[in-house]
Parts: structure tokens; C-alpha cells; sequence
């Protein structure tokens, strides 16, 4: 036992777990302070029941003289929406794989010089061929 004390392992993962138990109870103390007491609560605004005559219309039938107060809740099904969106995604999605490919080669490049320059010269003079023809 006194030898599993004296053990660096073991102090450094008493340590760790300290920081980390440090860090969820800062995190514990951050997020219990953004919905406490402090927050104003969420206030809806009241609702009014609606008699059968003001009922909703059909999908589709826009509202006369309805106010307009920023876009509903729920899924866009507009096609210009989502073409544009897309288009966003696909444009930033091949700038991203152009990146990734030259990347790759660049990589591919330098690991096929270190290869040329340094390792297989140093093969060749272990092996003595240097001397001879290949």
C-alpha cells in the first residue's frame, strides 16, 4: 500500500479527477445561475379562447388582414429556401474536400521526399550498395 502512494500514477490521477470533479461543479454552478432565481421567467402571452366562427382556415388559404410576425414555427418547405441553402452547403461542401485533397498531396508529397532524400540513402549506405551498381 505504501508502495501505491508513492506511485506518481496514482497522485496524478487523484489530480486529474480533482480538476475535473472542479470542473463539472463550475459548469454545475454556471448553468444553475442562467435558470435561477436571478432569470426572469419565460412569459407567454396570454391567450384568448377562440369561438368556432374564428376558426383556422385550410392549409394553404393565406389570412386576410392577419398580422404578420416573423416566419411560423415548423419545417420551410419553400423550394427557393431550400435551393439556396443547398447550393450554400454544396459550394462550402467542395471547398472543404479541395482543401482536404491538398492537403493529402501535400502530405503525400513530403512523406514521398523524406522517403527519396533521407531514408533510403541511409538504407543504401547500411547496406553497401552505394559502391556497387544497383
Amino acid at each position: 500500500m505504501h508502495r501505491f502512494l508513492r506511485a506518481p500514477l496514482t497522485w496524478m490521477i487523484v489530480a486529474e479527477c480533482a480538476v475535473v470533479g472542479a470542473l463539472t461543479l463550475i459548469a454545475w454552478h454556471t448553468l444553475a445561475g442562467a435558470t435561477g432565481p436571478g432569470s426572469d421567467p419565460l412569459l407567454l402571452p396570454p391567450t384568448a379562447a377562440a369561438p368556432a366562427e374564428d376558426a383556422l382556415p385550410a392549409a394553404g388559404v393565406p389570412v386576410v388582414g392577419a398580422p404578420s410576425r416573423g416566419p411560423l414555427p415548423g419545417l420551410n418547405l419553400g423550394a427557393g429556401f431550400w435551393r439556396l441553402r443547398l447550393g450554400r452547403l454544396n459550394r462550402d461542401e467542395a471547398a472543404f474536400e479541395a482543401l482536404e485533397w491538398r492537403i493529402t498531396h501535400a502530405v503525400m508529397e513530403a512523406a514521398h521526399d523524406y522517403l527519396e532524400t533521407v531514408v533510403l540513402p541511409a538504407v543504401r549506405h547500411a547496406e553497401g550498395v552505394e559502391g556497387r551498381a544497383a
